[in-house]
C-alpha cells in the first residue's frame, strides 16, 4: 500500500507545480533577459542582439570616473553585512537566553518595548541618528552605520531567539548543572547546539539584510572610501552626464550574484527561522 500512495501523492501535487511553474517563469525569464543584455550588443530599436560583448563589466578591471572602486565597495559591503551579522547574533543569543531562562525583573515590560523599538521603521530615525552620529564623530564611518544596523536588527533578533531557547527542555540544562558545569558553560555547551538552527537562519537574515541596506549607508555613510555597494548602484542612476543603463545592468547582476549563492547554500536554516529549537 505504501508503494501505491507515493505515486498517487506525486500525482496529486502535480498541478500545484505546474502553477507555480507557471507563475516563475516571467521571472526567470526576465532574469535570464537581464544577463544577456549585460554580456550582448544590441541597437536600441532591435529585439534580439547583434554580438556579445564584456565592455559592460568594464567596471571590473577599471574604475568608473567619479564613483568608487568596485572592489572597495564590495569589500565594505562584506564588512558591513559580516559585522552587522555578528553583532546581532552575539547580542541576541545571549539576550534571548537570558529573556526566556532568567527571572530578570520587568521581563515583560522589557519584550514588549523591544517590540516597540522594532516597529518603528528605520527612515523615521534618521534624523535622530544622524544627528547623534555627527555629535560622536560616527558620521560618515562604516562603523557608525553598523551599529545602527544592529541596533536597528536586535529586536527581532532577540524575539527569534528567545523563542527558540523556550523550546530546549530545562532538563538538558539541569542535567548540566547536575554535573558541576557553570551556567556559562551550560549555555555554551548544550543549550547553544540546540538551538543552532535558529543561530543560522537568524545569522542568513541578517547578512541577507545588510546587504540589501541602502537608506541607511546612503544617508550616513554616503562618501565613496565607504560607500556599500546599493549605494554605488544608485550613483548610476543620478549620474546625468555618464549614464550608462547596460552598466547597470552589470552592477545589478554583479550586486545579486552574492544574495543567490547564500540562498541556494542555506536555505534549509532560513525556512527553519520560525520551527524552534531541538527537543534533544
Amino acid at each position: 500500500m505504501a508503494e501505491r500512495s507515493q505515486p498517487s501523492a506525486n500525482y496529486r501535487n502535480w498541478p500545484v507545480i505546474t502553477a507555480l511553474t507557471i507563475v516563475s517563469l516571467p521571472l526567470l525569464l526576465m532574469y535570464l533577459y537581464l544577463f544577456l543584455d549585460t554580456v550582448t550588443v544590441k541597437q536600441a530599436d532591435a529585439l534580439l542582439p547583434s554580438g556579445l560583448t564584456i565592455n559592460h563589466w568594464r567596471f571590473l578591471w577599471q574604475t568608473t570616473e567619479g564613483k568608487a572602486n568596485i572592489w572597495q565597495v564590495t569589500v565594505n559591503t562584506l564588512l558591513f553585512a559580516a559585522c552587522t551579522t555578528s553583532l546581532v547574533l552575539i547580542v541576541s543569543s545571549m539576550a534571548g537566553y537570558v529573556l526566556s531562562r532568567l527571572n530578570v525583573p520587568a521581563r515583560g515590560f522589557f519584550l514588549a518595548g523591544v517590540m516597540v523599538l522594532h516597529a518603528f521603521p528605520s527612515v523615521t530615525l534618521i534624523i535622530a541618528i544622524f544627528i547623534v552620529l555627527q555629535m560622536i564623530g560616527l558620521y560618515n564611518s562604516l562603523l557608525g552605520v553598523i551599529l545602527v544596523k544592529a541596533a536597528i536588527d536586535l529586536p527581532l533578533g532577540i524575539w527569534l531567539m528567545k523563542g527558540f531557547y523556550d523550546t530546549v527542555p530545562w532538563e538538558i540544562e539541569m542535567a548540566g548543572v547536575v554535573d558541576g558545569a557553570s551556567r556559562f558553560r551550560v549555555w555554551r555547551s548544550l543549550v547553544l547546539p540546540q538551538v543552532k538552527p535558529g543561530i543560522m537562519a537568524l545569522g542568513l537574515f541578517s547578512f541577507l539584510s545588510g546587504w540589501g541596506e541602502f537608506i541607511l549607508p546612503q544617508v550616513l555613510a554616503p562618501g565613496n572610501q565607504v560607500q556599500v555597494l546599493s549605494v554605488y548602484l544608485a550613483g548610476f542612476l543620478a549620474d546625468d552626464n555618464n549614464y550608462d543603463f547596460n552598466m547597470f545592468k552589470a552592477v545589478g547582476v554583479f550586486y545579486l550574484v552574492p544574495v543567490l549563492i547564500a540562498y541556494a547554500l542555506f536555505n534549509k536554516y532560513l525556512m527553519n527561522i520560525y520551527g524552534g529549537g531541538s527537543k534533544g
